[in-house]
């Protein structure tokens, strides 16, 4: 599948055609790259060894590119997934899906009139541990479950830089919270469904250069289970990620994000375990933790080569990418207004 890069703002398209040089199985090759950003374009064509094109129409015409990864930044996202929908090309967008309902709905537009296969790049929903958590939920081992709680941070200030980035540009991208706590707000719409309601509270706390680096949301299902996301940006270690609560039995995931899968660990301490009622320990589910987010991060380049192939379905529609901005989008609306919205 011959594939182009519109877009290398997002580091982690970078660590995508790495995979796929690296391992040609895959049967990915990037063969071209489009940047608004002549100097990022060039880099990124000398490092991958691809053909470089100015002008984003000339790219999208040629025949042989099957599919696209874009990974410019947030605010290009519709107007490229539009683009490339048009075109007839096979799409992979790094979240989060866009800045605002409008440009969502517009996606979701496009992507189904012309019917092109589309995913969402959310490595969470990829992840073998993350995968035997929701086949835990859904099997009905935990009994009803009550109480999710997912933490999910980045030691992004101290990262040398990182605040003068696109990232913290608000005309960019909508803050750290959007960005990047969307991860986890993802993982519970994929785990357990669309809520009925949301309180929040996000806030700039440490650094008014990082917006929104601290933030807490609290969703509330049909059936009563409450599920908490908290997301700190200025976060350097940990070791508890996930937590389910069920009334069979309980859930723990650690080393799940970027601070605690980095940090010093016991030897052979377990990345997933579970307690059900009635037994006599914990279960290690056996499933390793990445020793780094770069691994882990990695690990989606594979599973994104079957969706190109036909071998696997979308990691996450066009549609479920608005769904989980309209959450994310909540959790603004609700720090915002003080109030617990109804969804």
């Amino acid at each position: 599948m011959k594939t182009a890069v519109l877009g290398f703002a997002h580091a982690h398209v970078g660590l995508y055609c790495e995979v796929w040089q690296q391992s040609p199985d895959l049967g990915v090759e990037v063969v071209a790259g489009w940047d608004h950003d002549a100097a990022r374009l060039a880099a990124a064509a000398e490092k991958f060894s691809l053909h470089a094109e100015s002008d984003l129409d000339a790219l999208l015409r040629h025949a042989d590119i099957g599919a696209v990864v874009i990974g410019a930044e947030t605010s290009r996202h519709a107007e490229l997934v539009i683009a490339a929908a048009a075109a007839g090309k096979r799409i992979i967008l790094q979240k989060p899906l866009a800045l605002t309902l409008a440009e969502a709905d517009a996606m979701v537009t496009a992507v189904e009139h012309h019917g092109v296969p589309f995913t969402v790049a959310w490595q969470m929903r990829v992840d073998p541990q993350n995968l035997r958590m929701q086949t835990l939920v859904r099997s009905g081992e935990l009994g009803r479950i009550t109480q999710v709680r997912r933490r999910h941070g980045l030691s992004a200030h101290l990262w040398a830089g990182f605040e003068n980035s696109w990232h913290v540009q608000p005309a960019l991208n909508r803050g750290l919270w959007a960005d990047d706590a969307a991860h986890a707000i993802d993982f519970l719409y994929w785990l357990l469904g669309p809520p009925v309601s949301v309180s929040a509270e996000i806030a700039t706390i440490v650094s008014p250069k990082l917006p929104d680096d601290h933030g807490i949301a609290i969703f509330r299902y049909a059936d009563g289970t409450m599920a908490e996301v908290v997301s700190s940006f200025t976060c350097v270690a940990g070791e508890n990620t996930t937590e389910i609560i069920g009334t069979a039995g309980t859930v723990i995931q650690n080393y799940g994000d970027a601070p605690s899968c980095s940090a010093p660990r016991p030897p052979g301490a377990a990345g997933l375990k579970w307690f059900l009622h009635g037994t006599a320990d914990w279960t290690d589910s056996g499933i390793p933790s990445p020793a780094n987010q770069g691994e882990r991060i990695r690990a989606l380049a594979a599973p994104l080569a079957e969706f190109l192939h036909d071998r696997r379905p979308a990691i996450a529609t066009a549609r479920e990418g608005r769904d989980v901005l309209r959450l994310t989008l909540a959790c603004h609306d609700s720090a915002a207004t003080g109030r617990r919205l109804s969804l």
